[in-house]
């Protein structure tokens, strides 16, 4: 059955260079993906796919489906570029694996049963959809969700930051600064916010860190700023200690609303991330196929200092994130419009190729050895509750 998905993946390499050539030269902004996802949902139903637009009434996500009943197993394609920059991280060699691998497991899916399932997530930058996706169930029938992200160095997948992104705003009386000289301002209120937060984080835990910026105070010293906002990336290894965090700020705004009698909000201004659990045996499993697909420098589990909406989903369904290199310039940084471009390289192509036959020979092996998806679910919940 490799054998043919190899020949199979053969057959539709141009398309899949197509398609990483397509999302690189047209990259469009988080939420604003519409181009984007219709190339990935056209290039799926063409390969009989079921394809299911805008899934959960969410602008540029899809799900598209191929297969029936158990196991099933999940890719996840993310298309989203950074505004003025394009992919400089890559999410167009990202989409390219994955997309790469539901073809090659859906080109024998009817033959080994089991649903190979796609699912596109717009918005990755601003906190992506996989949060609130799992949080409406989606993944709840799923057995194993996986993606591949494009690096400058290959390694398994390990762990990500809890992220709370939490806005505090306060809001009171606006006119004249010259009038209202003994008036207690928004602005009054988000500095005091920041300067007890100060004081406080020196008894806060050490796998805690809190950044903060002023987003709102005023335009001009001449009027009352009616509103000023404070926003916080509450960030920790675990999301019991980022909740912690998010709880003390609630607490501290509430305290000042009370002593300048002015009204206060504190809400999040985008969808916030649990830490990446990642599933040992699952990524065991991948690393070996890996190999046999023709990539065999692999790292150890990486643990990496950014949120990842995947965190979520990792905590309700057996998850990977391995990182695959893209690019032997060793010159050559992640995140930069040169690590773009070289996601158009021959290398490049053949690297995501070799990635997505890995993810579909895992997908495979899952598929057809059930003693083997019980040992990752055994895994899942046995790690879930640490």
């Amino acid at each position: 059955m490799k054998q043919k998905m190899n020949s199979f993946i053969e057959t539709c390499d141009k398309e899949l260079i197509d398609l990483s050539s397509y999302l690189y030269n047209n990259p469009e902004e988080s939420y604003a993906e519409t181009n984007s996802s219709k190339y990935i949902c056209d290039l799926l139903n063409k390969y009989n796919f079921e394809v299911t637009n805008n899934f959960l009434d969410i602008s540029n996500s899809f799900v598209c489906k191929k297969g029936t009943g158990y196991p099933k197993i999940c890719f996840l394609s993310e298309y989203d570029a950074v505004k003025g920059y394009g992919h400089i991280t890559g999410h167009n060699a990202l989409s390219t694996i994955s997309i790469g691998a539901a073809l090659a497991l859906g080109s024998i899916v009817d033959k080994i049963g089991g649903s190979v399932i796609v699912i596109g997530c717009p918005g990755e930058y601003l906190g992506g959809t996989k949060a609130v996706m799992a949080r409406q169930g989606v993944f709840d029938d799923i057995d194993v969700v996986m993606l591949a992200h494009p690096d400058v160095v290959t390694s398994e997948s390990g762990t990500s930051s809890s992220i709370i992104p939490l806005s505090i705003q306060y809001s009171g009386t606006d006119g004249l600064a010259f009038l209202n000289q003994n008036t207690y301002t928004a602005l009054d209120a988000v500095l005091l916010n920041l300067n007890i937060l100060n004081s406080l984080q020196k008894g806060f835990p050490k796998n805690l860190d809190i950044n903060s910026i002023l987003s709102k105070g005023g335009y001009t010293p001449l009027l009352l700023p009616y509103e000023a906002e404070a926003k916080f990336y509450i960030r920790s290894n675990n999301y019991k200690t980022a909740e912690w965090a998010d709880n003390k700020l609630r607490t501290i705004a509430k305290y000042i609303s009370e002593l300048t009698n002015l009204e206060y909000t504190a809400s999040l201004y985008e969808p916030s991330n649990k830490e990446l659990i990642t599933n040992r045996t699952l990524n065991r499993l991948f690393s070996h196929n890996l190999k046999e697909s023709g990539i065999i420098d692999i790292g150890k589990p990486r643990d990496i200092y950014a949120g990842l909406s995947l965190g979520d989903v990792s905590h309700k369904v057996p998850c990977i994130h391995p990182y695959i290199r893209i690019t032997d310039d060793p010159n050559i940084k992640y995140g930069t419009k040169d690590f773009a471009n070289a996601t158009q390289s021959n290398f490049a192509h053949k690297q995501c190729k070799n990635a997505s036959l890995a993810l579909a020979y895992t997908g495979m092996d899952l598929i057809q050895n059930e003693n083997l998806l019980n040992e990752v679910k055994t895994d899942f919940f046995n790690n879930k509750t640490i």
